[in-house]
């Protein structure tokens, strides 16, 4: 009995690697409603260079880069993206007091409710967005509308299982409130 469980686990785990796999994360419809405000999680590969491009075609009114480290400057930026030095001065903000996804949604809570903002379109990588938009969801309980924004990637096995595993985990832990 103990063998047939545990290989029903083994063979739900597995299934859900799958789905998890062929249902990463999609970027937001070119339609997709403007939003108050840009959030982007530091990272991953074409984020911030997204983000950027999203507040340039005024999808929104100002950009919070969620997780930058401390030495990074405005001027850096500008340098990394040839340019957008108009949009770096007036419409961009530095949060350098987040390390992981749960202090990201912590710090873009914290931006969000002094800006009094309502609503955010959510940029991270197609393999890190469920995690990112269930972390953004729960610290912002419904507050704050956020519209996915995913930036495509080719994540390699190794990514997604570690990703996957990091996402089952946190869901545990919540179910399980510690």
């Amino acid at each position: 009995m103990i063998v047939r469980f545990g290989s029903l686990l083994l063979i739900l785990y597995a299934l859900g690697f799958l789905l998890f796999g062929v249902t990463l994360g999609a970027p937001a419809a070119t339609d997709a409603a403007r939003t108050d405000a840009i959030v982007v999680i530091t990272g991953g590969t074409g984020r911030i260079e997204h983000a950027v491009e999203m507040l340039g075609q005024g999808k929104a009114k100002r950009l919070l880069i969620a997780g930058a480290d401390p030495s990074v400057t405005k001027e850096d930026l500008v340098r990394r993206l040839n340019g957008r030095r108009t949009l770096m001065g007036c419409c961009v903000d530095l949060g350098s007091e987040s390390v992981d996804t749960r202090s990201n949604a912590e710090e873009a809570r914290r931006w969000l409710e002094k800006k009094n903002y309502r609503s955010a379109r959510l940029i991270t990588s197609d393999w890190h967005m469920r995690r990112a938009a269930y972390e953004f969801g729960r610290e912002l309980d419904g507050q704050v509308t956020i519209v996915p924004d995913a930036v495509r990637s080719e994540p390699n096995f190794m990514t997604l299982f570690a990703e996957y595993n990091k996402y089952l985990l946190r869901r545990l832990a919540v179910w399980l409130d510690i």
